[in-house]
């Protein structure tokens, strides 16, 4: 078989709280399930692929004969951050979780970073909202020239500057130095990122041009598995940033989700036995993190309306994959991202394997999948490439 795949993440879309949710303290968490609850948001189109049969939605009901194949997967790695959901996507386990710092980075971490860059000293150093640690340290890093370093319940290592004290471009060179000297052994995040801001107080961070320095991937995934076979691979969004850039041969960054339909509707009109992969990021950055339902809420129904015309792009030959990377449950009272099985939908779902034999229903239930890595198999399988990922195929 061979035409295009696409792959399309819904950043932070959980479907309940894994069997090991205690240990992440996401007992309860059910993010599509409260915000559907909460919101009461319609997703027609999601609906009619079966998005309300892998659990019950309040606002969405279950479809008799849903147009794809749906179930849930369980993530096996540890760890609940986007690396992590990715990197097991892409046919990665991964048996350590990148370190966190909830107290923030050791001094002599910060000594050598700042020694590094040739600062004094650097401000904050603590888990911290993105648009809060500007708004308290913006004013004192204007004065004294010295750099925000910040982390998160994710294993990221964050500096922010205001652009008239260090240009975007030192800030890059000072972010470069910490992902290679500074985030490496036992201190290796999974992200080093650089997060640039302007204006005046409160200020404005300058999104377009966030850089993150992932850490580097095992070769063994399923881009460069593919890349290696002569198959062409797109990134669209940030997929190409937690995979250090490695395994794509074009990608496409975005702003928002509009600009990601709208890229990937521009290159399901151009690709050819192609592998796409596109990362939605305004579910989990702009209202998962900041405990935004009906943000979450609308902005699922704005990538429902791009259903139709998505599928109206799909050729006799291709496959689309909908799922999410992890939880980040906007109704709870965590910012964190949550441990959460992911939704999973496959279209057309002729081309899908099925747990029940003859269903009565039409529907193909693909249930609980044992981990993420069913996706990196399925993709191994659909382009006809030998593969050793964990997990397996839930295509035909």
């Amino acid at each position: 078989m061979m035409g295009n795949f696409y792959l399309i993440i819904v950043d932070g879309l959980g479907v309940g709280a894994q069997e090991d949710a205690h240990l992440y303290g996401d007992e309860g968490m059910n993010t599509l399930g409260n915000v559907s609850e909460e919101t009461q948001c319609k997703l027609p189109n999601l609906g009619k692929m079966g998005i309300g049969n892998i659990i019950p939605l309040s606002s969405v009901p279950e479809e008799e004969n849903p147009t794809a194949a749906f179930g849930k997967m369980r993530e096996v790695s540890a760890g609940k951050d986007s690396t992590t959901g990715h990197w097991e996507i892409a046919g990665i386990h991964l048996e350590k979780p990148f370190p966190t710092y909830p107290n923030g980075f050791p001094e002599d971490v910060i000594e050598k970073f700042c020694k590094g860059i040739g600062v004094e000293k650097a401000l904050c150093n603590l888990p911290y909202s993105g648009t809060d640690v500007i708004r308290d340290y913006g004013e004192e890093h204007i004065k004294t020239g010295y750099p925000i370093v910040y982390t998160s319940a994710d294993s990221v290592f964050q500096v922010a500057c205001h652009e008239d004290v260090a240009s975007v471009e030192m800030l890059y060179e000072w972010c470069e130095f910490a992902r290679k000297e500074i985030c490496v052994g036992e201190h290796e995040v999974g992200r080093v990122i650089a997060r640039p801001f302007t204006g005046t107080y409160p200020y404005d961070r300058i999104s377009d041009q966030r850089k993150d320095y992932s850490a580097i991937p095992p070769e063994n995934n399923i881009n460069e598995v593919l890349q290696a076979n002569g198959i062409k691979t797109y990134s669209i969004g940030k997929v190409v940033d937690l995979f250090a850039g490695k395994g794509f041969s074009q990608y496409r960054k975005t702003k928002n989700n509009a600009e990601g339909i709208s890229q990937l509707l521009s290159a399901m009109s151009a690709v050819k036995n192609s592998f796409v992969f596109v990362n939605l990021i305004d579910t989990d950055q702009l209202y998962g993190h900041r405990l935004d339902p009906e943000g979450f809420g609308k902005s699922l129904e704005e990538f429902d309306r791009a259903i139709p015309a998505i599928l109206s792009k799909l050729k006799a030959d291709d496959v689309l994959v909908i799922t999410g990377d992890h939880g980040n449950d906007p109704c709870s009272n965590s910012t964190d991202h949550s441990r959460e099985f992911v939704p999973l939908l496959v279209y057309p779902k002729s081309k899908t394997l099925h747990l029940t034999d003859n269903p009565s229903d039409g529907s193909m239930n693909l249930g609980t999948r044992g981990t993420f890595a069913d996706v990196a198999v399925s993709v191994a399988d659909f382009f006809e490439v030998k593969s050793s990922f964990p997990g397996k195929s839930f295509l035909k």
